[in-house]
């Protein structure tokens, strides 16, 4: 999902981001039923696992493989010159086309949340939603005479699985990045609120201004009847499937549990990252300005 910055609205208003991080979920939700249908397929994740990536001197894994190949034509389409855009990769090549003449949203940062996405959702995501897929593929293997390790885990699907792997991994990380928006567009509504405790390094003091545990728990309720809605199956005519009813396509708890544990507590990380790093660069007369601005 991209957005438009060269068109006139507000990128800061608290409407336009709540509407992007609700259109996210629902990207977040579909990418995840979609990886839910393959097996966990471990080998993918796995730096060296496979010698045809080696012989191309290639020595991380191969979902590293499918980012950095991936990443490297989004490069020279420009997409990493958005500011809501961070690849995983490094290194990238620079763009093919002419920059797009962005407005300035975001004060310059470097704060990146992606090494820590990646190593989760590996770790903890992908075993959690593919389990029904992987136990459905370990009757099967047993039907045919495979029993032991070789029946777990492993269906071969290693393009399918890691293309929608870097579609997950792109979603979750704009979703964690957007933040960032969050934080300058409290932060400009009220430095003064916020420059003490940038100066004190104070990381509780900042995570309570920008905390809205009620707005969090309306997230969960939400995100909780659309993964219920969304994993269903449907019969030709629309209908629910009422024989499919208990045999849902990904297992829902997991998808609010990622919101829950991972990505809001990340995000509120990333929020704060980037308010301490909001004064970086700027005089005391600088300062002393943004904290009138709203007197």
């Amino acid at each position: 999902m991209s957005e438009n910055f060269t068109i006139g609205h507000d990128p800061l208003s608290l409407e336009r981001i709540r509407n992007v991080l609700v259109r996210l979920e629902e990207t977040i939700i579909f990418s995840l039923i979609e990886r839910a249908q393959f097996a966990q397929n471990p080998r993918i994740y796995q730096r060296g696992a496979f010698t045809e990536l080696t012989a191309l001197g290639f020595p991380g894994s191969w979902l590293e493989w499918f980012l950095k190949e991936t990443e490297t034509f989004h490069a020279k389409a420009r997409r990493y010159t958005s500011p809501d855009e961070y690849p995983f990769t490094s290194n990238l090549p620079a763009p093919v086309l002419p920059p797009l003449k962005y407005p300035t949203i975001l004060y310059p940062n470097t704060v990146n949340a992606n090494q820590s996405i990646l190593s989760f959702y590996i770790r903890t995501i992908v075993p959690r939603i593919t389990r029904r897929a992987t136990v459905i593929l370990a009757a099967s293997k047993r039907a045919q005479g495979i029993t032991g390790d070789e029946e777990f885990e492993d269906d071969g699907n290693y393009g399918s699985a890691a293309t929608i792997d870097v579609e997950v991994l792109q979603s979750i990380s704009k979703r964690v990045h957007y933040g960032k928006f969050v934080s300058e567009s409290k932060f400009q509504e009220n430095p003064a609120a916020f420059i003490p405790h940038i100066r004190q390094r104070n990381r509780t003091a900042l995570d309570g201004l920008i905390s809205k545990p009620e707005v969090e728990r309306k997230l969960l309720q939400r995100l909780n009847k659309k993964a219920f809605t969304y994993a269903q199956e449907f019969k030709p005519d629309g209908e629910i499937n009422r024989d499919e009813i208990t045999a849902k396509k990904i297992d829902i708890d997991s998808v609010v549990d990622l919101y829950e544990s991972f990505i809001i507590p990340l995000t509120k990380e990333v929020e704060v990252d980037y308010l301490l790093q909001r004064l970086d660069g700027l005089s005391e007369e600088d300062i002393e300005k943004l904290k009138e601005k709203n007197v």
